[in-house]
């Protein structure tokens, strides 16, 4: 070949490289590039196969592309070689500048788990023939050094090994392939990003929207109540259930808060339950107002909802109306505590408030509980008594109207005794006719001017059933706390009294009739 037709030759190259080059350029897709690529090879550079290389994200290398071979593309189309193979098939090549050459005369070379491929043709023994087993690479490097891919030629059309010049321009596309594949997955992983960007932002969305419609429509309460900053404790959004439970517009809501419309008795609760930075464990129950001017007992359960940093965005705080469960509830206490026709504290009851009140009176040491000299406590003359009634001749009253006039001449019997004690007394009903009054911080004869007017209020005839039933009367038997050791003792000493004094009344009836 003369100097003037290699020259042409090298023109026409260059030419055909620069369309090459251009057309890899202005390709933006990744599949596109690695696809033009491989057909740049076969279209400008003088060989008629070639396979592109990838390296995926966790190393391993896979044919992305093949151009000018129906057999190449069947055969490696999809394969992955492992980086380590790969590796080493690189270093133990012949260097060709930027390229890697592997000759048949070293013997076939071990692949290893790299996708190979050997084309059916003749064997020529002309010394610069390509032979079937030749292979020529050039490693995808970017300008940082990094290996992006391994483009591997085949079949020349000429037949023969590449010159210097067919594989320094080979090396010089290769440079430029490389920066296109990087741009190109650059801009593949880019958009990528976004897609997931865009789909955790739809999630989100949707997730928010979810949220809300919950939130708002949620059959009970809900509150959000901020953390950060200047929102720190303030209701940000209360739904509509709890804006009707308490009879506030969202807006009014919004700005009295729940510190606002919280009951003065549980405000420290509130504080506690919404205060704290860590999650809220369980539920606390307090009274919050109503817009009437009442209050309705709620339920708080309090989580952390997340900013997906660690921190908190806000807290939602599910309300839930217990009222009526509460109501329940001190009917139940009331009723075990109650006594069921005349509404007083029962025994059980009573128990309960001496044994209460009975550990806070001093003793007095060495005398005799019984003895009715002992009255009033020590110091100011003021104690614990119990009055100890039983109605006298109730039994007749039972027997001539019937129990249902019995039963409504004890109620007003509860009635009036509770009317005629001091404010604080407990007035209770032991069962039958038998009444106890608890009488803490009063004086000896205070306490003997409380037993007369008890006696007063039950001399009236009591109109029951249409019936004007009179009563014959009430006995009393007092005992001081200060002279009994136990609360039971109290009990006892009272009642013996009573019968004491019930026994000398009916002795007086009888002398009298």
């Amino acid at each position: 070949m003369t100097a003037e037709t290699e020259t042409h030759v090298r023109l026409a190259t260059l030419r055909l490289l620069y369309r090459v080059v251009a057309d890899l350029n202005a390709t933006r897709d990744l599949h596109d590039t690695l696809q033009a690529v491989a057909d740049g090879v076969v279209a400008g550079l003088g060989f008629g196969a070639a396979a592109v290389n990838l390296v995926r994200d966790d190393g391993d290398l896979e044919v992305a592309a093949v151009a000018g071979s129906e057999e190449l593309a069947a055969a490696m189309a999809g394969q992955v070689g492992p980086r380590t193979d790969w590796d080493r098939l690189l270093e133990s090549a012949e260097h060709w500048g930027p390229l890697r050459f592997l000759s048949h005369r070293q013997g076939p070379a071990d692949p290893g788990r790299v996708p190979s491929w050997v084309p059916d043709i003749p064997v020529s023994d002309h010394p610069d023939a390509w032979h079937p087993h030749d292979a020529l690479l050039a490693p995808l490097t970017t300008p940082e050094g990094e290996l992006v891919g391994v483009l591997s030629v085949d079949l020349p059309v000429d037949g023969r090994l590449p010159g210097p010049w067919r594989c320094e321009v080979l090396g010089m596309f290769a440079a430029q392939a490389a920066i296109a594949v990087d741009n190109a997955r650059l801009r593949f992983e880019m958009l990528r990003a976004v897609a997931r960007l865009q789909d955790e932002q739809h999630a989100l969305r949707a997730s928010e929207e979810s949220f809300r419609h919950a939130f708002e429509y949620a059959p009970s309460g809900m509150v959000m109540t901020g953390v950060r900053g200047p929102e720190r404790g303030r209701l940000l959004r209360a739904n509509d259930a709890l804006c009707r439970m308490l009879g506030y517009p969202a807006p009014v809501l919004r700005r009295l808060g729940l510190a606002a419309v919280v009951h003065e008795e549980d405000r420290e609760l509130l504080a506690g339950h919404l205060g704290g930075s860590a999650p809220v464990e369980g539920c606390t129950e307090l009274r919050l107002a109503r817009s009437d001017g009442t209050y309705r007992w709620v339920s708080l359960r309090t989580s952390h909802v997340g900013d997906g940093d660690g921190g908190a965005r806000f807290l939602l705080t599910h309300v839930e109306d217990v009222e009526d469960r509460r109501l329940r509830e001190q009917a139940l206490v009331h009723q075990a505590s109650h006594d069921p026709l005349t509404g007083l504290p029962n025994g059980r009851e009573l128990r309960a408030r001496l044994d209460a009140t009975f550990t806070r009176v001093p003793r007095l040491a060495g005398v005799a509980p019984e003895l009715p000299h002992v009255g009033a406590a020590a110091g100011d003359g003021r104690g614990l008594a119990l009055l100890f009634c039983d109605l006298d001749g109730f039994k007749r009253i039972n027997d001539d109207y019937g129990h249902h006039v019995g039963d409504a001449v004890l109620v007003e019997v509860a009635r009036r005794l509770t009317a005629a004690v001091r404010e604080g007394d407990t007035v209770a009903r032991l069962g039958g006719d038998e009444f106890v009054v608890l009488a803490d911080g009063i004086g000896r004869d205070e306490a003997h001017d409380l037993a007369v007017r008890l006696r007063r209020a039950l001399s009236v005839p009591i109109r029951a059933e249409g019936e004007s039933v009179p009563l014959d009367g009430a006995s009393f038997g007092i005992a001081w706390a200060d002279s009994a050791e136990k609360p039971e003792d109290l009990l006892r000493i009272a009642d013996e009294r009573m019968y004491r004094q019930k026994r000398g009344r009916e002795r007086a009836q009888r002398r009298a009739g």
